[in-house]
């Protein structure tokens, strides 16, 4: 029974791990050229007929970047997270056959051909390998690249850009009845959760961001845009625990609350979250409310705010929606808050995780214990002769985990340690590592990727007590 038990929560783990790792391959197309996004969104928010400095000139410039820049930018990152440089120069060439074979904004369509092109080319240079004779070797570079990007793009224009153009006007459609039949806010029901399970770039970068512009390049706005990227849940469970929480929780939630609104990293408050379950039910409440007062202002943004702070939904704010976009917001943090305080107030306190409690432990003897590593989970003890980079890494590689490596960058400069700390996503863990840190619900798959160096897992990224023993480790 045990063992079957066992089995089962291995499986779920698994199945959970296959996801996240999808989730963030495709915001791994996004998130690099997000930069990209913002600047096509801020110069439709000021050009446009409607936009807050009309020119008709300068407003030629939103149609060729959101039809041909910002689909051949992620179908070159696609490329090149598959194999380097040559792969992605081969995935963006293939990208210009679904772009110039439909008539909408083809980032679905750049998601695909950019991957399946530095795929084919990787093979391809595999299958070739040691067979090419001596001084061939740019020839045959050159020209497999050409001929396989060529190929690849014909291929797109005549049958992949059709099946994916069709493919985006029934998911449209699919959004569209949602929305006229006022069935929107109930995404949240969805939404809130995968965010907390570290889908959340998954979600806004792969899914909404690419009908959300769309519908932006139409209406001019979308509100899919403010689905996943609205602060007001979030923000309204760190109020709760900054005015009823307890211990460590309550005493970080000043600082996640400014991380958080201000700074727009919500991985933040996902470990809130997790200590005590229950809060889900604010995360929902609050997206579902806040989502309905976006509906019942007709509001909407120009283009994905990120990160989520409440400065970036505010530039990506078209002209006479401010109100309705505040409000949302204001709404969802209310209601939140309201729901979480019940939940934390009728609840029983949260019980300490075995990190704080052998910290305190420790703390307490007045030395490392020999048995802090079996309650922390800890993997073999670190040498400190070998460690001379630490990674911290989260999904994408920009909120948590730079937020992690400065916290650690500083204990790190403190202790006078000649150790160098570094954040990435977990796709791109270097090589080199000697120490991984990550959220403990992404550690399998930082595992997956560097099976042989010492992980660490972390709860809250503002106040984990492994940092202090990862210094003490590296100071013996």
């Amino acid at each position: 029974m045990i063992e079957t038990a066992t089995a089962t929560a291995k499986e779920k783990a698994d199945v959970k791990v296959k996801i996240q790792k999808f989730g963030s391959y495709l915001s791994g197309m996004v998130m690099p050229n997000i930069g990209a996004f913002i600047a096509w969104g801020l110069i439709t928010a000021l050009f446009i007929e409607t936009g807050w400095a009309p020119n008709k000139d300068l407003a030629t410039l939103v149609s060729p970047m959101i039809t041909f820049l910002l689909p051949l930018l992620i179908g070159f990152t696609g490329g090149r997270m598959v194999y380097d440089i040559r792969g992605g120069v081969v995935g963006a060439t293939a990208t210009m056959g679904v772009i110039v074979g439909t008539d909408i904004p083809m980032f679905l369509g750049a998601m695909i051909m950019g991957p399946v092109g530095g795929l084919l080319i990787k093979y391809f240079d595999k299958l070739i390998e040691g067979k090419v004779k001596s001084g061939f070797e740019m020839l045959v570079n050159n020209f497999s690249a050409g001929i396989l990007g060529g190929g690849l793009t014909l291929a797109a224009y005549k049958g992949v850009g059709p099946v994916v153009e069709a493919l985006s006007n029934t998911l449209a459609s699919g959004v569209q009845f949602i929305v006229n039949h006022n069935m929107l806010p109930f995404a949240n029901v969805l939404i809130e959760p995968a965010k907390v399970l570290f889908l959340n770039n998954a979600i806004n970068h792969g899914i909404l961001s690419p009908l959300g512009i769309e519908q932006a390049t139409k209406a001019g706005k979308s509100i899919l845009f403010l689905l996943e990227t609205n602060p007001g849940p979030g923000l309204g469970i760190l109020l709760a625990f900054w005015l009823f929480g307890k211990g460590s929780a309550k005493m970080t939630a000043p600082g996640a609350v400014v991380i958080h609104f201000l700074g727009g990293i919500h991985e933040i408050y996902f470990p809130y979250i997790l200590m005590k379950p229950m809060l889900i039910f604010a995360a929902m409440a609050g997206g579902i409310s806040g989502v309905f007062t976006f509906n019942l202002f007709n509001a909407g943004l120009v283009a994905a705010p990120s990160p989520g702070s409440i400065f970036a939904l505010l530039a990506m704010t078209p002209k006479g929606n401010y109100v309705g976009v505040v409000a949302g917001v204001l709404v969802a943090t209310a209601v939140s808050f309201a729901v979480a305080s019940l939940i934390l107030k009728t609840s029983k306190a949260t019980d300490e995780d075995l990190s704080t409690a052998a910290a305190k432990m420790e703390a307490m003897k007045g030395k490392k214990s020999s048995v802090s590593s079996v309650l922390t989970n800890s993997q073999d003890a670190i040498i400190p002769e070998n460690v001379n980079k630490i990674v911290f890494a989260c999904d994408a590689g920009m909120g948590s985990s730079a937020m992690g490596a400065s916290i650690l960058r500083n204990k790190v400069k403190k202790a006078g340690l000649d150790v160098t700390v570094i954040n990435t996503a977990i796709n791109n863990l270097p090589n080199d590592a000697d120490v991984v840190v990550t959220h403990k619900d992404l550690t399998d798959r930082a595992k997956a990727k560097l099976p042989n160096v010492k992980h660490i897992s972390v709860e809250n990224f503002l106040n984990s007590p492994r940092y202090d023993e990862l210094i003490n480790d590296l100071q013996k």
